[in-house]
């Protein structure tokens, strides 16, 4: 049973949990790591890890999205970014890195303000596919209707509708909104959609035929939501949630398992473990992986939110360099912060709980630890 407390004698609230509020305990059977699968897989598509490069213009570029593939994973292109912008944003990366923090959003506002060129989407979508990985390009839900037609016939194999919050009924009085029932229905690749941070949204987002909801509100690095909105969801708790909608859904619909997507609030290795822990079938990394050299933010890190032409809610940030992306996700590890061998970890933790793979270890015995770090 949900736990309330009286705020005041007028609000009552609902107590919930970050990931740094939660703890995993071990069980009485342990595993060699090497004989632990962190294998994921998702409608036709199997990949090696459950890290889905989030779609920010520090994290993916076509030569990111295609390196993480080969390296197990996915990355998904932010088609409303630079590189659907500029035929050669090299300089507009470096312009943004340069940039002093003071004056770091305005100017990325002036610079996003560049029309989107759909030429430069297939172009992009083309070089990824070329290279043999998963193709996956994101869109948000105010211009997918517009885009969505280019993007599926550049051959995307994963279409990722990503905002701060998506809704499957959004009101509007000046702009139809995107029916995502009828939108998701009549495409014919899997679609991931979100982010969601309540059971109530997450069933409805899964009833609209998505294979995948995002999970998560304003809980990034670089998000300043929270401070901006005042809305906020605790990762854990957000994470247990959708993951109960799924379990229901299961039921409702005879079968249909849609998959649960953390996303937000991953900084670390241990973030990462615990969201699976809570539910969590993949996670979308942002931070973690902007810190590889590879990266295109080169140490800095952003996101949409940071360039909102009327309303940021987010900054750029410095997240610094760990090392290269195949250091970043298969180590070895320099230091003991949780920033590298991602993939080591949850391994590790894994296989020190005595699970040996992804659904196995959403088992996992969870506690509520009073404490910080």
């Amino acid at each position: 049973m949900s736990q309330e407390v009286e705020i005041g004698r007028s609000k009552r609230g609902r107590r919930v949990y970050a990931f740094d509020d939660v703890a995993i305990v071990p069980s009485r059977r342990t595993r060699d790591p090497e004989v632990v699968s962190t294998e994921w897989s998702i409608d036709a598509f199997t990949f090696d890890t459950p890290f889905i490069a989030a779609p920010m213009d520090s994290v993916v570029s076509p030569a990111t999205a295609i390196a993480i593939g080969k390296l197990g994973g996915l990355g998904v292109l932010d088609l409303e970014g630079l590189w659907t912008r500029y035929a050669e944003p090299e300089k507009i990366f470096a312009e943004i890195r340069s940039l002093p923090a003071e004056a770091a959003t305005a100017r990325m506002q002036q610079l996003y303000s560049e029309p989107i060129k759909p030429e430069l989407v297939t172009e992009r979508l083309a070089e990824i596919r070329a290279a043999g990985v998963t193709v996956a390009g994101a869109l948000s839900p105010q211009r997918t209707a517009e885009l969505y037609s280019t993007v599926v016939a550049a051959g995307v194999d994963l279409f990722v509708i990503r905002g701060t919050t998506v809704s499957a009924e959004h009101v509007s009085k000046s702009v139809e909104p995107l029916n995502l029932k009828k939108f998701i229905y009549e495409l014919d690749v899997p679609v991931i959609v979100g982010g969601a941070s309540t059971y109530t949204a997450a069933l409805h987002l899964m009833r609209t035929g998505a294979a995948g909801v995002l999970v998560g509100f304003g809980g990034g690095a670089a998000s300043t939501t929270r401070s901006t909105l005042g809305i906020h969801a605790p990762m854990a708790t957000a994470v247990a949630d959708v993951a109960g909608a799924r379990r229901d859904y299961l039921d409702e619909s005879g079968g249909r398992y849609v998959h649960v997507i953390a996303d937000g609030g991953l900084g670390t290795s241990g973030d990462i473990v615990k969201a699976i822990a809570c539910g969590a079938d993949a996670v979308m990394l942002g931070t973690t992986l902007a810190r590889a050299s590879e990266a295109p933010g080169g140490g800095y890190h952003w996101g949409a939110e940071a360039h909102h032409a009327k309303l940021p809610r987010g900054r750029r940030v410095e997240v610094g360099t760990v090392g290269p992306l195949e250091q970043v996700l298969y180590g070895p590890a320099a230091d003991a912060d949780g920033k590298a061998n991602l993939v080591g970890a949850l391994r590790k933790a894994m296989a020190t709980t005595g699970y040996s793979d992804i659904k196995e270890f959403q088992r996992v015995e969870v506690v509520v630890a009073p404490y910080g770090g």
